[in-house]
């Protein structure tokens, strides 16, 4: 395994250092007992990761929706809806648009539409809410981007690592890109080390588990991107990616944080992969709408089209200045995880067996 080549800016470091000191002061406080974590009466499962950026929390999220789902466990996740246009506790319906809840959340409720997803700034109170629903009641809750909340003590802590970018090699902020020091790792119950490479030797697991240097308690899984065929937008017929051809030319439209994967996995198709990146949870204007059409319009050939994140799809497709004229090239690449070293089944037998051990729900189907 080649070193990481981590960008840290140096030149912050006082910066970080004075970051630290009040992010561990925080972290003591909830240690000592000053700051109060609240338990509840249901499993509650939290997916997060110590550094700023994509980890790949999303597709990770709907994973675990899936295998809960395949075993009768009635699910609600739970995030404070990062850029929303509203603000405290939103019990998303199908009525509910991307502003209210944010894209992420949004995405959930389209893909998963029988779960409860909800929206809240304060956690505590948003599971206090859902614990209320009925017909059914929740058996469940996944928090989404969560780990740094402490008012809420979760019964498992999933933490997400990028393989590109180990919290192992980072630093504080703003000089790296970590939110709390490496120690905060030790919450953890599960590990996951995220867009492994499909190359990935059998000597880098183990430089890998040397340098995450976890306790005995923590597991370690590994997991990969796994890419669906691309979707119409805007349409029925789908296109396998074996389909496109090398004279291909593609716009990729990204508001996410880490858009190399998917540059990488396109090129091994076509080499025509024009990239049209902006922030993470991008809100595009009308202006942001102009220059991916003129962007489109300047690709060269008669085979061409646009291919964007389902993240970013949420926000697109009912976007009032989205041109006609783009609709019919508008494709979205689903995104799934699997897991390396054929963990997954121990990762489900745990998973599940947390679930049902702590369920209020004493009726839950044994699988």
């Amino acid at each position: 395994m080649e070193e990481p080549l981590v960008k840290i800016h140096y030149w912050l470091y006082p910066v970080s250092w004075l970051y630290g000191i009040g992010v561990r002061l925080r972290n003591r406080l909830f240690d000592w007992g000053y700051y109060r974590s609240k338990s509840f009466d249901v499993p509650v499962l939290c997916i997060g990761n110590l550094a700023v950026g994509g980890t790949g929390k999303t597709p990770h999220t709907e994973y675990l929706i899936k295998l809960l789902q395949q075993n009768g466990i009635n699910v609600a996740t739970l995030s404070r809806g990062y850029k929303r246009k509203s603000k405290g506790y939103v019990l998303a319906t199908d009525q509910t648009d991307v502003k209210h809840i944010g894209d992420e959340p949004y995405q959930i409720k389209n893909k998963f539409p029988d779960i409860r997803v909800a929206v809240d700034e304060n956690r505590c109170h948003g599971i206090e809410q859902l614990m209320q629903l009925e017909n059914p009641q929740v058996d469940v809750v996944l928090l989404d981007d969560a780990f740094q909340h402490r008012y809420v003590k979760a019964g498992i802590n999933i933490l997400l690592t990028d393989f590109h970018r180990l919290f192992s090699d980072d630093i504080l902020l703003p000089a790296g890109r970590l939110r709390e020091p490496e120690e905060g790792k030790n919450r953890a119950h599960i590990v996951i080390v995220t867009k492994c490479p499909e190359d990935i030797k059998p000597i880098d697991f183990n430089i890998i588990t040397k340098r995450l240097n976890l306790y005995p308690y923590q597991q370690l899984y590994f997991s990969s991107f796994k890419y669906g065929a691309l979707v119409p937008l805007f349409g029925e017929r789908k296109r396998a990616l074996g389909s496109l051809r090398k004279d291909e030319q593609i716009l990729l439209i990204t508001g996410i944080a880490s858009p190399a994967p998917l540059v990488e996995k396109l090129k091994k198709h076509t080499p025509h992969v024009d990239l049209c990146q902006f922030d993470d949870h991008h809100n595009f204007s009308s202006k942001d709408m102009q220059m991916i059409k003129n962007r489109f319009e300047r690709l060269k050939g008669e085979n061409k089209l646009i291919v964007t994140t389902e993240k970013d799809a949420t926000k697109l497709k009912c976007h009032p200045a989205l041109s006609q004229a783009l609709k019919p090239y508008l494709y979205v690449l689903p995104i799934e995880i699997e897991f390396l070293q054929n963990q997954q089944h121990i990762f489900n037998q745990n998973i599940i067996g947390y679930v049902r051990t702590h369920s209020r729900n004493r009726n839950l189907p044994e699988r």
